[in-house]
């Protein structure tokens, strides 16, 4: 009997994913653990092993294939002693390659010097429409994309009149792009005034155009929610690093000679784990008719990566020393880099963290990632005058903005969590008890 192979679900957030890569062909011979395919998933590109033995007989998706569902049939094994001519290849319809699509492996980008505005395009480029008159019988559907249906709308023009260049003669947006407006719509509605389709660019100016990844197209999806969905507020305190600066000091001057070099985002960490653990009711979700209460403090830590950016997970950071967390930190964000991180690796945070002290920000908001209820925006530690003792002086200050879901947490809750927060960050010796 024949075995079929489904696109793996690899992340908690994965819906579709970019088959990059076929590390098989039809006709060899797998085994149980052995690699067949590299899949792009929203966070990394993983090696997906096959779990039977057999015979490759189908691949029924192509490498580069974007946004193949999860659970979609992508290959076809054949158990052993079985005749490949004998396997019966599924025929429901599968994901299809967009024609303009390059493989994932390497997408190639391409330069464009578009015309000047004032030129007209040649009439020749257009996708001809049918000319036969528009129809109205509605109980025939026209097969078209979302994203189609909308730009015809803006256009006033009939998808009916339209030829679709799509899988199965779907319409997609090149079509719409394409056509010529040859009568407006029929609609019972009052008229309205015509709405111009969104021109993205300035097209006097030379520009280059790269399809978006998979991991920036969720990127893009998760924080437009976020914005929209939930109510962000923000609060915002200064803290004097001097002592804490000071300690890094003298702890990475100890541990040289053993590799070890403290970071200030590994002090940051720490603290950050302790002040939840302290008010454990900023340690909160929001999740429709109830609120999750964690019982321990996960800390996720933003890595900025080529294409986008990823939040690989410290658990334990309230039990683990500076040495460990350090230690976990830059394995973490090595991975991530090298987009080798595992799902459990980076899900499951309380709390996320966004460090651009390094590069000379001073301070910023940053954007809940959703499901959680707070992220931690850190600026650079800036030499400022500040009072000591009613005498002023000059002190290292860093700026940190704490960004709340105000469904869970309260103002109150958050300047709570931000004064325990504070005095782990300018007394770090109390992150020792």
């Amino acid at each position: 009997m024949s075995i079929e192979i489904f696109m793996p679900a690899l992340s908690p957030t994965m819906e579709v994913g970019t088959l990059s890569k076929w590390l098989v062909k039809e006709g060899d011979t797998v085994e149980n653990g052995d690699v067949i395919a590299e899949i792009e998933t929203d966070k990394a590109t993983m090696e997906v092993e096959s779990i039977d033995d057999g015979v490759v007989a189908k691949i029924l998706v192509a490498e580069g294939t974007e946004d193949v569902p999860v659970g979609q049939i992508i290959a076809v094994l054949a158990e052993e002693d079985e005749d490949v001519a004998d396997i019966t290849i599924p025929t429901a319809p599968k994901p299809v390659a967009k024609p303009d699509a390059a493989p994932a492996a390497a997408a190639p980008t391409k330069t464009v010097q578009p015309a000047p505005v004032e030129a007209a395009a040649p009439a020749a480029a257009a996708t001809p429409v049918a000319s036969a008159p528009v129809s109205t019988d509605t109980s025939k559907r026209v097969k078209a994309s979302p994203l189609a249906r909308r730009l015809a709308a803006q256009k006033g023009l009939d998808l009916a009149a339209v030829a679709g260049t799509g899988p199965y003669g779907r319409i997609v947006k090149r079509d719409v792009e394409t056509a010529q407006v040859s009568a407006p719509v029929a609609s019972t509605q009052a008229a309205t005034p015509a709405v111009t389709a969104p021109t993205y660019g300035a097209h006097d100016i030379p520009f280059r155009e790269e399809r978006l990844s998979g991991m920036r197209k969720v990127i893009a999806k998760r924080l437009t929610e976020s914005k929209q969905t939930v109510p962000h507020f923000y609060l915002t305190i200064n803290c004097e690093i001097d002592t804490l600066l000071d300690q890094r000091k003298v702890l990475n001057t100890q541990g040289e000679k053993d590799g070890i070099k403290i970071s200030v985002n590994d002090f940051i960490i720490r603290a950050t784990a302790l002040a939840l653990k302290k008010v454990p009711a900023a340690n909160v979700q929001y999740a429709g008719d109830k609120m999750y209460w964690y019982e321990r403090a996960v800390v996720s830590v933003a890595v900025a990566i080529e294409g986008g950016l990823v939040t690989p997970v410290v658990r334990g950071a309230c039990e683990k020393g500076l040495a460990a967390i350090s230690a976990d930190v830059k394995q973490l964000a090595g991975k991530a880099r090298d987009g080798k991180l595992m799902p459990e690796e980076y899900a499951g945070g309380t709390i996320s963290i966004s460090n651009l002290g390094m590069y000379g920000i001073t301070e910023f908001s940053a954007v809940i990632n959703p499901p959680q209820g707070a992220i931690l925006a850190i600026g650079a530690g800036v030499q400022k005058p500040v009072v000591r003792n009613g005498e002023l002086a000059v002190g290292t200050v860093m700026s940190v903005t704490m960004s709340c879901d105000h469904r869970a947490i309260d103002g109150a809750v958050g300047a709570e969590f931000l004064a325990a927060f504070k005095a782990y960050i300018e007394n770090p010796v109390m992150m020792l008890l």
